[in-house]
């Protein structure tokens, strides 16, 4: 029987602290943590998935048809203007030059001795013209047969970084064949798509004694470590995305990005008298974004607000909340539209100011 009694009071005791710890619990559950939107000028930074290009990056082709019989260079060689990178079999063409040099000194030779004919009078003048003439076409000869000679030898026109062959030693190129690629990346051109009405905000701000300073993300997500200026834009916009493209140009002393790379280009652009709020102080419903909106009887409503730009941990509210509203910051999955709430009030300052921690 005494064991009965000690059992029935153990349940009632655990009831009871069940019960005080579920009240309790319920207590500070509904003690929320409330704040208001923050005035203030700030900075956005506009991210632009961008393309990066060589500021010359051309194809080296073959001007003249024979087979490859020395490459000078290898792949990703560095190669300064004026070098040697590739010779074509040159026999045919010496051998056109060495003919070409004949018929120019025969030609010489008869316009020296019909010269001299001519200023003793045995020849007519038109007989010294004639003579003139076939030596200026030997010449002229001559110097198209040194073209072609040079022609087999193929060299860098600017310094720059080789690409990889197309051809390999003893293959037999066709003029115009492409043997390799050639890049100069002592500077790079960042290629990035610009929308309208930010083109506009651009072109307002923007005078031409100034220009957009603007960085570079890489895809490894780190910061190139030189700025870049935006000196070009492109004449027309695309129809299909309402996009215009800008350019902007980045040094690159230490060779690090390459033709071809990918990335973001980043764009900080001033916010006055922004209205700002934390990220994690908002919900979404198919898209759009609310909030839960304190009212004076402490009641709370969903109100859906329009962002204007993104900041980290921060939205810019265009429309939807005032600057004297209360609005509901953490618990927002603990409540529901018209619940009477008890709440605590941070100050907009500081609660901003705590948003490395990790929302609700």
């Amino acid at each position: 029987m005494n064991k009965i009694i000690t059992l029935m009071g153990l349940c009632i005791m655990l009831s009871y602290t069940s019960c005080n710890s579920h009240k309790e619990h319920h207590e500070a559950a509904s003690n929320f943590m409330v704040t208001s939107p923050l005035k203030k000028d700030t900075t956005i930074i506009r991210n632009y998935v961008c393309q990066i290009h060589s500021v010359q990056h051309i194809e080296l082709r073959a001007l003249e048809r024979g087979y490859l019989e020395k490459i000078y260079v290898d792949e990703g060689q560095f190669i300064k203007k004026g070098q040697l990178m590739f010779q074509i079999m040159p026999r045919l063409y010496q051998a056109e030059l060495q003919r070409a040099e004949a018929e120019a000194n025969f030609a010489d030779i008869e316009y020296q001795n019909t010269k001299r004919l001519a200023e003793s009078n045995v020849v007519a003048p038109n007989e010294l013209a004639l003579a003139k003439a076939k030596l200026d076409k030997a010449k002229a000869e001559l110097a198209l047969a040194q073209v072609h000679l040079d022609f087999t030898q193929v060299r860098a026109p600017f310094d720059g970084i080789m690409d990889h062959f197309h051809v390999r030693l003893g293959s037999l190129v066709e003029e115009g064949e492409l043997l390799t690629t050639l890049s100069d990346n002592h500077e790079m051109w960042v290629y990035f798509n610009v929308p309208e009405a930010e083109y506009l905000d651009y072109k307002i701000k923007v005078t031409q004694d100034s220009a957009l300073i603007v960085k570079l993300m890489m895809a490894n997500n780190k910061l190139f470590g030189y700025t870049g200026e935006v000196n070009t834009i492109e004449a027309d916009f695309n129809n299909e995305t309402g996009n215009i493209a800008f350019r902007a140009t980045f040094p690159n002393p230490k060779g690090l990005l390459r033709h071809g790379e990918t990335g973001n280009v980043l764009v900080s652009a001033p916010l006055k008298n922004a209205l700002i709020i934390p990220q994690k102080a908002t919900f979404e419903i198919l898209d759009k974004k609310y909030v839960f909106v304190v009212g004076e009887d402490n009641v709370i409503h969903s109100r859906q607000i329009v962002v204007g730009a993104e900041l980290p941990h921060l939205y810019e509210v265009k429309a939807g909340l005032k600057e004297s509203d209360k609005i509901l910051l953490e618990g927002l999955r603990k409540v529901k539209d018209s619940d009477h709430i008890s709440y605590d009030f941070l100050d907009p300052e500081v609660a901003i100011s705590q948003l490395d921690l990790r929302a609700e």
